[in-house]
């Protein structure tokens, strides 16, 4: 465990650590943050996701394990929403996006590298399976869903449409399904880009968010636990049940034990809802995922 927390996850929080010592002391600033984050989802994350997907066997995932995980991601955002709305007595798009919390996990920036640091080629379906998902439909769902509800509807769809995360995977299924052949130099410079997505992320990711307090309170405690562990406890429960393929089950509790992604984040900042509350969730989910990461794996 110690070997796991200290070789393989720890390098990869180290980014986020450090963006958010650096916006503390005030060495890049909230704007310059913003700017790498922006030329990072622009080009360097569809970069890693392209030949992700171009190159991935879809014929071996295991859809009966990657519907048992949806299905989880479904009741647990249900009952976190009502936990936030009920419970704790927030209002209706700030639950609606703690919820997204929960099941939105930050698969492809910190999930991703954390696993084939770990279970090295193992990790290729299994995750690039959970990214995919999460990728077309869950980060679909929440533009759509929070830009309607927030008064936002007309222009949802073509955001979503114009989403270059989205259109990489578009654009990689159509390469993988038409068993076309990429030539070597594009590879090789979606890698050579791709490589650089998850560092600069978290890295800016890590300053934007040194702007919030840290101070636990019942709401974050409450929303972060459901992350931890109501959520990866659900979904070892229903694969086990649902009798999923034993490689992949490991593997799938691993990424529902990782970090809020930071979608929720931005999202709230697009719309205007307060993130006092998604801010630190984010942060405690991170720091907390490095125990929950390190027994897992």
């Amino acid at each position: 465990m110690l070997h796991v927390l200290t070789h393989n996850i720890l390098p990869v929080f180290s980014m986020l650590a450090l963006g958010f010592v650096l916006g503390r002391t005030g060495r890049i600033s909230f704007e310059e943050a913003r700017t790498l984050n922006r030329v990072a989802f622009l080009v360097l994350q569809p970069a890693l996701i392209f030949p992700l997907i171009a190159g991935v066997d879809f014929h071996q995932f295991d859809f009966a394990a990657l519907a048992g995980y949806a299905l989880c991601q479904a009741i647990a955002f249900t009952l976190a929403y009502l936990a936030a709305r009920r419970l704790f007595g927030r209002e209706h798009l700030e639950s609606w996006l703690l919820a997204m919390c929960v099941v939105f996990v930050n698969t492809l920036l910190y999930i991703w590298p954390i696993s084939f640091l770990i279970y090295g080629e193992a990790a290729a379906l299994p995750i690039t399976a959970i990214v995919a998902w999460d990728s077309a439909f869950s980060f679909a769902f929440f533009i759509i869903t929070t830009d309607v509800m927030a008064g936002r509807s007309e222009g949802a769809l073509r955001r979503v449409a114009g989403n270059p995360v989205l259109i990489a995977i578009l654009l990689g299924a159509i390469v993988n399904l038409a068993a076309l052949s990429l030539p070597e130099p594009i590879l090789t410079a979606a890698r050579f880009a791709g490589a650089g997505a998850a560092p600069l992320t978290l890295l800016a990711l890590g300053v934007i968010l040194s702007r919030h307090a840290l101070t636990p309170s019942p709401v974050i405690l409450g929303i972060s636990g459901l992350k931890l562990l109501g959520f990866p406890l659900l979904v070892w429960l229903t694969l086990t049940l649902w009798q999923a393929d034993t490689a992949w089950q490991p593997l799938l509790v691993l990424t529902a034990a990782g970090p809020s992604g930071a979608m929720a984040f931005s999202l709230a900042m697009l719309h205007g809802i307060r993130t006092d509350i998604i801010a630190p969730v984010v942060i405690w989910t991170s720091i907390l995922s490095l125990l929950s990461l390190s027994w897992l794996a």
